[in-house]
């Protein structure tokens, strides 16, 4: 429990809010910006997007340092917001974004972002948000929060313990980038460019590449309905070599007596979590239940590829969940994500309705069938790239969890220090 030392304070009392911002002395000419749409629950989704300082939006207007958090005033139930690690001196964000910059005598950084990301703090701010289109916190009421208020010391212990949690998501997060980069990176060299191929046809050993790797490759192109490709390779659908099953208008199946699943509708494909999802009943065909792993694309809306890791749920309508009898995961999830930008296109014409694609476009989509050995040995070197990944991406939610779990306890002096570092450590 908390001790006689705790007391609380109102954040406006121990953070500036919105300090700095581009101003006529500002040196650069170019901005690394972070909108909105850009950051997730507790994280950074998108890069900062490099831009030219004139051809910026009006709203990039904040300046971050290190230490800041940076909070989302719009529709605060999304807890869109970070932590500033190591922002670099050119990083701006919108408008729509709240800066809290700690004075470090009173609260530890740290500190200031796991009171700001408690469930708690949330709820106050949904409590106080206007407007029905854009619901929107003020400055104002975010100042008026009222957050606890530890030692100095022990808020430093508390956000090292929460941080710790933090920067093994981060580095997991970061490490899934990695390698998902470099199974497309094969993918599209071996399968989209025919780099070895092409290679082979110029007399020239493919770059990179072992002799006995090399030599599973033909040395030859012919033409096809899709230009040159490798002699002896085949042309399918994506849809030949998938099954995409569209999900259930899941309203028609309430909980019942067997119990309920959470429904994985596109807000939960983007968050990556059933957290706050609508429920089912379970009496459902298997084929629709998702489990971590799956392939999820969403056919309408925004149109996402991803290897869910958000926990078992229902497949809702607008989702597909892709499977294949035939070929690897990785193999029709790259093919996916090759197609992704066409397919955006072919919704984004669509004007009068929520942008789709329908089932002939996946017929029509083209993917490249190599030979079996090729297949094979692209199996060996990807398919543990993208197992990784999934298996880093289930150990981030177990984290989360734990953090989210500790939070609340710690914040609120409910959970000692010591109890908290060993329950923290025994997860890392």
């Amino acid at each position: 429990m908390a001790d006689d030392h705790w007391r609380t304070a109102r954040l406006l009392d121990v953070a500036q809010i919105n300090p700095e911002s581009i101003g006529r002395g500002w040196p650069h000419k170019q901005i690394h910006y972070i909108d909105i749409s850009s950051v997730g629950e507790g994280q950074i989704q998108v890069p900062p997007q490099l831009m030219e300082l004139a051809d910026a939006p009006s709203r990039a207007k904040r300046l971050i340092r290190r230490g800041d958090t940076v909070l989302s005033t719009v529709r605060p139930n999304r807890r869109s917001m970070f932590f500033a690690v190591q922002p670099e001196n050119d990083w701006v964000v919108s408008t729509g974004f709240a800066v809290l910059r700690p004075q470090v005598q009173m609260i530890a950084p740290r500190f200031l972002y796991a009171c700001v990301f408690s469930q708690t703090f949330t709820e106050y701010l949904v409590s106080r948000e206007k407007g029905a289109a854009y619901p929107a916190v003020s400055p104002e009421d975010i100042g008026n929060a009222v957050i606890p208020l530890p030692p100095l010391k022990e808020q430093a212990a508390i956000a090292s313990i929460l941080g710790a949690l933090d920067d093994k998501i981060e580095l997991n997060q970061t490490m899934n980038q990695t390698l998902e980069a470099t199974a497309r990176t094969i993918f599209k060299s071996w399968f989209v460019d025919f780099d070895p191929v092409r290679a082979k046809a110029a007399g020239q050993p493919p770059p990179g590449l072992k002799p006995e790797i090399a030599a599973l490759f033909p040395d030859s192109l012919d033409d096809s309905e899709l230009g040159e490709i490798p002699k002896g390779w085949k042309i399918l659908g994506l849809s030949d070599i998938a099954t995409f099953l569209n999900g259930l208008a899941l309203q028609k199946y309430p909980p019942g007596d067997g119990g309920s699943l959470p429904v994985i509708k596109i807000a939960q494909l983007r968050k990556g979590s059933t957290e706050d999802a609508d429920r089912a009943g379970v009496k459902l065909d298997a084929s629709y239940i998702v489990d971590d792993g799956d392939v999820l694309f969403s056919w309408s809306g925004s149109l996402e590829c991803v290897l869910w890791t958000g926990g078992r749920g229902a497949l809702n309508q607008h989702l597909f969940k892709v499977t294949s009898d035939c070929f690897s995961k990785w193999f029709y999830y790259l093919w996916i994500h090759e197609h992704l930008p066409a397919f955006r296109h072919i919704a984004a014409a669509k004007a009068t309705t929520m942008g789709h694609i329908q089932r002939h476009h996946l017929a029509e989509a083209k993917v490249v069938i190599p030979s079996s050995m090729v297949l094979r040995r692209a199996n060996q070197i990807i398919e543990p790239l993208i197992d990784a990944a999934i298996s880093r991406s289930l150990e981030c939610r177990q984290l989360a969890m734990l953090r989210d779990t500790l939070l609340p306890a710690l914040v609120s002096g409910q959970l000692t220090i010591a109890d908290a570092e060993r329950i923290a450590g025994r997860a890392r």
